[in-house]
């Protein structure tokens, strides 16, 4: 039987679809990211099913217990407490090992919180970049940063109020003065889409704004400086080259600072410096 991803409302509740609700009064079990928040939808829709918990910090564990189930014969339906389960929520690992395994999976379409966003943005839509949630510490967010710092591409980002600010204030230091918008409460009654730059967001956003889940939409690099950022960076390999720093510390190094791909500058070092 298969695994059947199923959207579930991001904030209002009419926006469950009709196929989703068939699927889960199909289901046998449902596995959500938390069995209370579920529970509601289910008692809303007047659907009674059996529930089990399928979350962040239980989800390899869960995964198997789930494929014993598929083997079983049970159809089991996947949700979040908000949006498509896995963008940004629990469910890519059992798409993954299901697939891997044989099994059939769904994936319904339904709410999520990217694509609203992008189009009440206004900012281009012909290619764009879910970057999500900046997760690690410090370093591993700028190494992701730098890495997609210079690509043309609109950047949509999902940011947590509480550490709203301090987020932006560090996308800002790594991509420069962008414009951008933040689009908050999507489907709720205090839907709001705040547009401003990323260099003066941060210090006209009020503090009673700040409420609720953000989606944030950045504009892509200016490619009409891309002439001079790849001046920039090699003639920094040139000296860091003749400073007897090695091919492979230099890619690096460069690829971290400038988000070039560390073959184009191991490709110029030896065409051009060897």
């Amino acid at each position: 039987m298969p695994v059947i991803i199923v959207p579930t409302p991001i904030g209002n509740l009419d926006d469950m679809t009709l196929r989703g609700i068939k699927e889960l009064e199909r289901a046998d079990v449902i596995a959500c990211e938390d069995t209370r928040r579920t529970l509601q939808l289910l008692n809303h829709l007047g659907i009674k099913k059996q529930l089990i918990s399928y979350h962040e910090h239980n989800e390899k564990m869960r995964t198997e217990e789930i494929i014993h189930r598929l083997n079983r014969g049970e159809r089991v339906a996947v949700v979040s407490d908000a949006g498509t389960p896995g963008l940004s929520d629990p469910g890519a690992v059992l798409v993954h090992e299901a697939a891997k395994r044989g099994y059939e999976v769904d994936v319904l379409p339904g709410a999520n919180a990217l694509l609203p966003a992008l189009l009440l943005s206004g900012l281009d839509m012909t290619s764009f970049i879910f970057v999500g949630f900046l997760e690690g510490r410090t370093e591993e967010k700028r190494k992701r940063l730098n890495s997609i710092k210079n690509l043309p591409d609109t950047l949509v980002f999902y940011l947590s109020p509480h550490k709203l600010l301090k987020d932006l204030s560090f996308i800002a230091e790594i991509l420069g003065e962008r414009n951008i918008s933040l689009v908050r409460e999507i489907s709720k009654i205090h839907q709001e889409v705040i547009h401003g730059t990323l260099l003066t967001l941060c210090d006209t956003i009020s503090e009673e704004k700040i409420r609720g889940e953000f989606v944030c939409v950045i504009e892509g690099a200016d490619t009409s400086h891309a002439n001079a950022d790849e001046t920039v960076w090699k003639n920094e390999v040139e000296t860091l080259c003749r400073s007897g720093v090695s091919v492979k510390d230099t890619a690096s190094e460069i690829a971290e600072k400038y988000g070039v791909q560390k073959n184009a500058v191991k490709k110029y070092i030896l065409e051009k410096l060897s």
